[in-house]
């Protein structure tokens, strides 16, 4: 009986360990590795979202892949990311891999995965809502991390409520500009809002200073990561 009752104490202490996490400390376990691949460590997870052309050798505990666009998915990345326990959840059909589609959650130890939408509504040829494409939501350790994936900003977004926001800029293919990036920020709510998805086919690193700095205007925390 003491043995169960010590471990159960020592549970509830790794528990509320995991939970003490603000959101400055859960960006600091974040990388940005350009365009939209992020590594993430987050209850007690390795997570990767869409790594593409990523300098890394070690094995992932859970691949996410938010759409099957090049800059996105790369199977040569994902195949070396992956080891024999490695989950590799995919929001497009046709993959190889698990399914998962907006609206759908996975619990992973103390991490709980949302798939959330991500679709264009100006620039359908793109991203079609039909096409169920996800951004997702990680969350554990009290934070709440939303990658919103290849988006404009959509009616879902105001239902949404995260402490870390990674959000495009947009103007070719997911939002039509800068200010729209913004109000994309307000509407999920983000404690932290970050900037990504630009450099290489849409968006500038001064389109970043200008979403950063909107943000500050408007009392919300802002802040570019520097690319690995």
């Amino acid at each position: 009986m003491q043995k169960a009752i010590a471990m159960t104490v020592a549970l509830l202490g790794a528990a509320a360990f995991l939970s003490a996490l603000s959101p400055e400390e859960a960006l600091n376990k974040i990388a940005w590795y350009g365009q939209s691949s992020l590594r993430v460590e987050l209850g007690g997870k390795i997570i990767w979202i869409d790594p593409v052309k990523v300098s890394a050798a070690e094995k992932a505990d859970i691949i996410l892949i938010t759409h099957g666009h090049s800059d996105h998915y790369s199977k040569t990345d994902v195949d070396r990311l992956s080891g024999t326990e490695t989950l590799v959840l995919a929001g497009f059909d046709g993959s190889p891999f698990v399914r998962i589609k907006p609206g759908e959650n996975r619990a992973e130890g103390a991490l709980m995965i949302e798939a959330v939408s991500a679709y264009n509504i100006r620039k359908t040829q793109y991203h079609p809502k039909s096409a169920a494409f996800c951004g997702f939501i990680l969350a554990a350790e009290g934070v709440r991390i939303y990658a919103a994936g290849d988006t404009e900003r959509i009616p879902e977004m105001q239902a949404l409520s995260c402490d870390i926001a990674f959000l495009p800029l947009g103007q070719t293919y997911t939002m039509s500009s800068v200010e729209e990036a913004v109000q994309a920020a307000l509407d999920v709510n983000a404690k932290i809002a970050v900037p990504y998805h630009y450099g290489q086919y849409e968006g500038t690193d001064k389109d970043a200073d200008a979403f950063v700095a909107a943000l500050a205007a408007r009392g919300v925390k802002a802040q570019r990561l520097e690319r690995k």
